[in-house]
C-alpha cells in the first residue's frame, strides 16, 4: 500500500490562514501561538535591560500588524551571532475608503480602495466580508483598538452579463467599476422604518460639533452597527477603522489526494506561519537554549506589498532597531566560559552581530503552470510538494548568493523528514529543496531580502514554497511543502551556531 504523505501541518495552517484575514488578525494569530510556547510581550517604550535574560523568549508587535519574535540562549555573549527569518502578513486586497457611502440606481455601495498588486478580475463574483481594526471610545474615556472580523457575506463584486458586454478580454475601470454591493437601498430604508423624507430631514438635523464627519456620516450606518456589534460597544462609540474585504470562503485541503491546498493569502501567511512553527518547533526541547550562543530571531513585517517604506515595514527601522537593543544583551553571570564585564567595550556588538548573522526572507514562490510553460526558465521549473524554492536573480532582485545556498543546503540535510501516515516511523534526516530563477525575458518580482540584507549587511537568502496563482483572491499551494518548510526552519535555528562557523567567506 503507498504511504499517504501526513498533511497536520497543512491543516493547522488553514486553522491560522482562516483565523488571519489582515495583518492585525495575523500578528494576534502569531502572538496566541507564541504565547501558549512560553514567549512574553515586550514593548518597544520599555527599557529591556532588566527584562531581558539569556535562555528567555520574547515578542514585541508595532501597529498591531507587524511582530518580532526571539529567543535568546543562554551562552549568548554580546556581539554574538542572530539566527533571523523574515516574512510579511500582509497581501493584496481592497480596502474600505476613508468615506465609503456610495448609493447608486437603488443600490448601496461601498467605495475601495486597492491595495498592493493584486489580480483584481478575482475579486468579482465572490462572498465578500470586512475585517480590521477597530478604535473605539471606551467607558473610561480612553481609545484603545478592537479587532474584528464580520463571518458573515455582506458585500459582492458583481460582473455585468454576458449579453450585455461582448468582450473578449474582462476589461474594468478599478474606480467605478470595482465597487462592491452591500444590498439594496429600500431595504435599506425599510429596516430603518423611513421613508426618503425622513431620511432627508435627519441630515438636516444638528448636533454636536465634530471636527471630522463622523464614521455613522462618512460610511452606511448599517455597516458602521456591524462593525460596532463584533467589537462590543455602540455605534456612536466607533472613532475610526481600518477594515479591508476578505472571501468568506474557508481556505481547504484539495486535490484528488488531499495534496493541495487552495486559500487566500497563500502569499505570505505560509511563510508567516511556517516562520513562527519553525521558531517554536526549535524551542520544544526544555535544554533546547542550554549550550546555544545565539538568538533565534523572525520578524513578520506588515506593508511589503506597497513596498515596506512604512514605520511598520521591513524598510522601517524595526528590526536594525530590535537588533541593536539585543545585540548588547550582556551574557548570563553563570555563564562558565566568560562572565560579561560590565565595563568591556560593546560599542561594535551591533556590527559584530550583523557581520556574523543570517537572514532568511521568507516569500512564496512560483510553481510551474501546466497551462503557460513557456513562461518559466527551462531547467528552474518548481514543483509543488517538492520542498521550498530558493530563489536566485543576478540583478539582485532577491538577495541569494553561493555563500547562503551552501548554508541552506546543510539546514535541509539535518532537518527532519516529512512524516508519512499515522503509523509513521521515527523521522529520518533531510528536506528536498528547489531553485528558482525568472526567463531573461521576464520581469522578476522582488522581497524584502534586498532592502534588508542592504540595511543591514547581514548575509540573507531569498526562498519560498511554490504556490500558484500568487496575488489571487485564491490561490493554490502544495500541502506537503507546509512542512517542509517548518522542518527546515526548524533545523536553520537549531544547527545555525555550528553552521556559521564553518562556512567562511570574509
Amino acid at each position: 500500500m503507498a504511504k499517504i504523505a501526513s498533511i497536520t501541518s497543512a491543516e493547522d495552517f488553514l486553522s491560522f490562514v482562516n483565523a488571519s484575514p489582515t495583518p492585525f488578525h495575523a500578528v494576534k494569530s502569531a502572538r496566541e501561538r507564541l504565547e501558549k510556547a512560553g514567549f512574553k510581550q515586550i514593548k518597544e517604550r520599555d527599557s529591556w535591560s532588566s527584562t531581558l535574560q539569556p535562555g528567555g523568549k520574547y515578542f514585541l508587535t508595532r501597529n498591531g500588524s507587524s511582530i518580532v519574535a526571539f529567543a535568546i540562549g543562554k551562552k549568548w555573549k554580546p556581539g554574538n551571532p542572530v539566527a533571523m527569518i523574515g516574512a510579511h502578513t500582509d497581501s493584496p486586497c481592497l480596502r474600505i475608503k476613508p468615506v465609503s457611502k456610495r448609493q447608486n440606481d437603488g443600490f448601496l455601495q461601498v467605495a475601495v480602495e486597492t491595495y498592493g498588486g493584486g489580480l483584481w478580475h478575482t475579486w468579482f463574483d465572490r462572498d465578500l466580508s470586512i475585517a480590521g481594526r477597530v478604535m473605539v471610545r471606551t467607558m473610561s474615556g480612553t481609545i484603545e483598538p478592537r479587532l474584528v472580523k464580520v463571518e458573515r457575506p455582506i458585500l459582492r463584486i458583481p460582473t455585468l452579463a454576458i449579453h450585455l458586454n461582448r468582450q473578449e478580454k474582462f476589461e474594468f475601470n478599478k474606480e467605478t467599476q470595482l465597487f462592491p454591493i452591500a444590498g439594496l437601498a429600500a431595504a435599506e430604508l425599510n429596516r430603518q422604518g423611513k421613508t426618503d423624507e425622513s431620511k432627508e430631514e435627519e441630515k438636516k438635523s444638528e448636533g454636536p460639533f465634530e471636527p471630522l464627519a463622523t464614521p455613522l456620516q462618512r460610511h452606511h450606518p448599517y455597516i458602521v452597527d456591524i462593525i460596532a456589534e463584533e467589537a462590543g460597544v455602540e455605534a456612536t462609540e466607533v472613532v475610526d477603522f481600518e477594515l479591508l474585504l476578505y472571501d468568506t470562503q474557508k481556505s481547504v485541503i484539495g486535490g484528488l489526494n488531499n495534496e493541495l491546498i487552495f486559500s487566500p493569502r497563500l502569499d505570505n501567511l505560509m511563510m508567516s506561519y511556517c516562520s513562527v512553527e519553525g521558531l517554536i518547533n526549535s524551542l520544544a526541547s526544555p535544554t533546547a537554549l542550554d549550550k546555544d550562543s545565539t538568538i533565534r530571531l523572525i520578524a513578520l513585517f506588515d506593508h511589503e506589498e506597497i513596498g515596506s517604506q512604512t514605520a511598520q515595514g521591513a524598510d522601517s527601522n524595526l528590526l536594525p532597531a530590535v537588533l541593536r537593543r539585543i545585540s548588547v544583551l550582556p551574557a548570563s553571570e553563570t555563564n562558565s566560559e566568560r562572565s560579561y564585564d560590565k565595563l568591556e567595550d560593546t560599542a561594535t556588538a551591533y556590527e559584530q552581530t550583523l557581520s556574523t548573522s543570517f537572514l532568511i526572507s521568507a516569500d512564496m514562490a512560483h510553481s510551474v503552470h501546466p497551462n503557460y510553460p513557456a513562461s518559466y526558465e527551462a531547467q528552474h521549473r518548481p514543483e509543488m510538494n517538492k520542498g521550498t524554492v530558493i530563489k536566485v536573480n543576478a540583478n539582485a532582485r532577491y538577495a541569494t548568493n553561493s555563500p547562503g545556498i551552501v548554508l541552506l543546503q546543510e539546514a535541509a540535510r539535518r532537518a527532519k523528514k516529512a512524516s508519512y501516515g499515522p503509523s509513521a516511523a521515527a523521522h529520518t534526516e533531510g528536506v528536498p529543496l528547489q531553485v528558482f530563477v525568472v526567463r531573461n525575458d521576464s520581469s522578476c518580482g522582488s522581497t524584502i531580502g534586498p532592502m534588508l540584507s542592504a540595511a543591514l549587511g547581514a548575509r540573507t537568502l531569498d526562498l519560498g514554497n511554490p504556490q500558484l496563482s500568487m496575488h489571487s483572491i485564491r490561490e493554490t499551494g502544495g500541502a506537503h511543502d507546509v512542512e517542509h518548510a517548518v522542518n527546515l526552519f526548524e533545523s536553520f535555528f537549531v544547527n545555525y551556531e555550528e553552521l556559521e562557523k564553518k562556512i567562511v567567506v570574509d
